[in-house]
């Protein structure tokens, strides 16, 4: 009788919540490792044994299937922020993503377009094909008489937890907070942010805006401020010869001494592109608009309040309202209208698909030259940053 309100491993109250969080965490590092990183950004390579034990866990915790998990997350990215997207809380709506966003999953699992697009080169081995797709729901299944077996009768508490834990985690918080709430170190044209700066409950995941900027890294982190618990998991499994990191983000400096743009210049500019704008909105746009505030106007001053963001950020779409606002403000300050003016052509120098790179270089040497001429300061010396600007790995 013992056994089965206490379970093989009789644990106290606290070593029931300890257990609850560390099976939990588990499968929080196996879906920020194992599903985001490796199989859907290719960001770093695991040992079969570590992929495996990985696949096996989630199928036993979540019935999740690699396949449908990374083609919707690749679709994700591609379509972000439109009607296509499979969970954006600008389109959909962030309460329905927040509380609703396992069923928005479930609905995109069913696309047979989506997966045959987005989900090439994920696991299809025997055991996927007669086991873990066949029967993805069979481990959970199996995980509810298990966890009575070894936690007794409150085994059915920590099952309903870990049922829970990634629809209102991974599905919920994720894809819906980390599209509306917190804070920005890129401007991307996706509304992406960081929702903390320690990414430990969602394994790193929190870490949102800086996925966005350099999706292809294995590290979410990217200030030194910035903490991503799923990157010390890597650089364990690194350290054991179980995993091998591919790609990481950059970090970009500028070396005053270097005044000709090369190649390496633009290069760094154009893989840093989403820094570059967060950097020019910091150091030309915002004090352009304060010089601006300062010197207008009580009128002005309130409408240039109301487009500070229009000018700054690279995730509002601009409606036909948005757009008349923005072009009312723009044309009561030339010097302002300068600065937005730069910077469309800045996001030119990337946005034209050219694979002539000396036309690249041509174009950025252009526009420093031009920047230099406008008798701006701030855009002086953010063209003096720039012609210096290169990358090293963090």
């Amino acid at each position: 009788m013992n056994i089965l309100l206490d379970g093989l491993l009789n644990l106290s109250a606290w070593g029931y919540v300890g257990i609850t969080l560390l099976l939990t965490h588990i499968t929080i590092a196996a879906v920020t490792i194992y599903l985001h990183r490796h199989q859907s950004h290719n960001a770093l390579t695991l040992h079969p044994v570590v992929s495996h034990f990985f696949r096996f866990w989630l199928w036993m915790t979540t019935g999740m299937v690699t396949k449908q998990w990374v083609a919707i997350h690749r679709k994700h990215h591609v379509k972000c922020e439109t009607e296509d997207d499979p969970h954006s809380p600008q389109v959909k709506g962030i309460k329905k993503v927040l509380l609703q966003g396992a069923e928005l999953y479930r609905a995109e699992a069913n696309n047979t377009e989506t997966l045959e697009k987005y989900g090439q080169g994920t696991p299809d081995d025997w055991i996927e094909r007669n086991l873990y797709s066949r029967f993805p729901f069979l481990g959970i299944s199996l995980l509810i008489p298990l966890n009575i077996a070894l936690f007794g009768l409150i085994g059915i508490t920590i099952f309903a937890i870990q049922m829970i834990w990634v629809p209102f985690w991974a599905a919920g918080v994720i894809n819906g907070v980390g599209h509306y709430w917190g804070y920005r170190n890129f401007e991307p044209e996706d509304a992406s942010r960081n929702i903390v700066p320690w990414g430990i409950l969602i394994g790193g995941e929190e870490l949102h805006n800086n996925h966005h900027s350099y999706s292809a890294s294995a590290r979410l982190s990217n200030k030194w401020w910035e903490f991503d618990i799923g990157w010390l998991y890597i650089r364990v499994l690194q350290a054991l010869k179980l995993a091998k990191v591919k790609k990481v983000a950059v970090k970009a400096v500028s070396n005053r001494n270097k005044q000709n743009i090369d190649i390496e210049t633009v290069r760094a500019v154009i893989r840093d592109r989403f820094h570059v704008l967060k950097l020019y909105a910091r150091n030309v746009t915002k004090p352009m608009i304060k010089q601006q505030q300062r010197n207008s106007e009580l009128t002005y001053k309130r409408l240039l309040r109301r487009v500070s963001k229009l000018l700054t950020r690279e995730d509002i779409v601009l409606d036909s309202d948005k757009r008349r606002r923005l072009d009312f403000a723009l044309s009561k300050s030339q010097t302002l209208q300068t600065v937005y003016d730069f910077k469309q052509q800045l996001k030119e120098i990337w946005m034209k698909s050219s694979n002539d790179q000396t036309r690249r270089i041509q174009r950025l040497q252009a526009w420093c030259l031009e920047a230099e001429k406008s008798g701006i300061e701030v855009l002086q010396e953010f063209s003096y940053y720039l012609r210096g600007y290169t990358l090293k790995l963090n």
